[in-house]
């Protein structure tokens, strides 16, 4: 079997017998072999290149990403090929972030580093993290690894998931759990069902100072929406991620009031890689003993080797 990742292949470990692996990133370059590579990583980009390609492998029996979302690779996977995700991957990177964007959010960060560049002495007093009620939208790994670092704030802290189980609250229930919720964070894929759940009406239940934390995808937020809190000074936010993305240079979100934005780097720091690497090498051990392939999205569990 022939592999293609993105990374030097020796970081993986215990590559099985029969297993050969090349270095591959779409982005700067395709090589013939494409033809008959069998199980494909792509770069951690999000450019269509690294998943078009997908069309020049007929070969491929399976894809794993190194991203928790998917989305991006669906349209342009063929009907026979298998796709893994990457939960556990992102977890603390993501996570980090997004405590990151709330203390910078609620301190006032991102105004003090403007009032060093200009030799200003802004002291004021700021929000703490510490004492608010924080509503975690996505109850999945990224979700709970968000909640158990907020532990460490003294906040109140609700997990919201798609139903009611032990410790979770159904989304159904956001109409209610809104008002009461100072600070909102979204970490939820992207599927028909959370497209657009943020609009006016989700907003709008938002209480007045409230802030948005944004760490899943830019569509889950009516952009237009989020703008019109914002313009209004009613609501703040802090967005790892837009819609449209990247955000093109005269987009209205540059320049909206308080906001906090960054480039959709929630999983683009060191913690991921040994987490990344560590999968894949889970993953091609399992191709080669014929066992299931963990985090199946798309297609059979079980691939490879005869």
């Amino acid at each position: 079997m022939l592999a293609f990742v993105p990374f030097d292949p020796g970081e993986l470990v215990d590559v099985p017998a029969g297993v050969d692996i090349e270095q591959v990133d779409a982005t700067s370059g395709w090589p013939d072999s494409a033809a008959e590579c069998e199980f494909y990583v792509p770069a951690y980009q999000f450019s269509q290149r690294v998943v078009e390609v997908l069309a020049d492998m007929p070969s491929l029996q399976a894809v794993q990403t190194l991203t928790a979302g998917y989305e991006h690779v669906v349209p342009y996977l063929p009907d026979q090929v298998t796709l893994c995700n990457a939960p556990g991957v992102h977890d603390a990177a993501t996570s980090e972030l997004a405590v990151g964007l709330m203390i910078a959010a609620q301190r006032r960060l991102a105004d003090l580093v403007r009032a060093q560049d200009c030799g200003t002495w802004d002291q004021q007093m700021s929000s703490s993290l510490a004492d608010r009620r924080v509503l975690v939208v996505g109850a999945g790994n990224i979700g709970r690894a968000i909640q158990r670092r907020l532990d460490g704030f003294e906040c109140e802290v609700t997990m919201v998931g798609r139903s009611a189980r032990d410790g979770v609250r159904a989304v159904t229930e956001l109409p209610q759990l809104l008002p009461r919720a100072e600070i909102v964070v979204l970490i939820v894929p992207l599927t028909e069902e959370t497209t657009g759940l943020v609009d006016a009406s989700f907003l709008s239940r938002m209480p007045d100072g409230g802030l948005l934390v944004n760490v899943s995808r830019g569509p889950v937020v009516v952009t237009e929406d989020l703008l019109a809190e914002l313009r209004s000074g009613r609501l703040r936010a802090a967005l790892d991620v837009t819609d449209p993305e990247p955000l093109p240079g005269r987009h209205p979100l540059w320049k909206a009031p308080g906001l906090l934005l960054t480039p959709h780097v929630g999983g683009a720091s060191s913690a991921m890689w040994p987490r990344a690497y560590a999968l894949v090498s889970q993953q091609l051990q399992r191709v080669s003993a014929g066992e299931p392939l963990l985090h199946v999205v798309r297609g059979r569990d079980r691939v490879g080797l005869p």
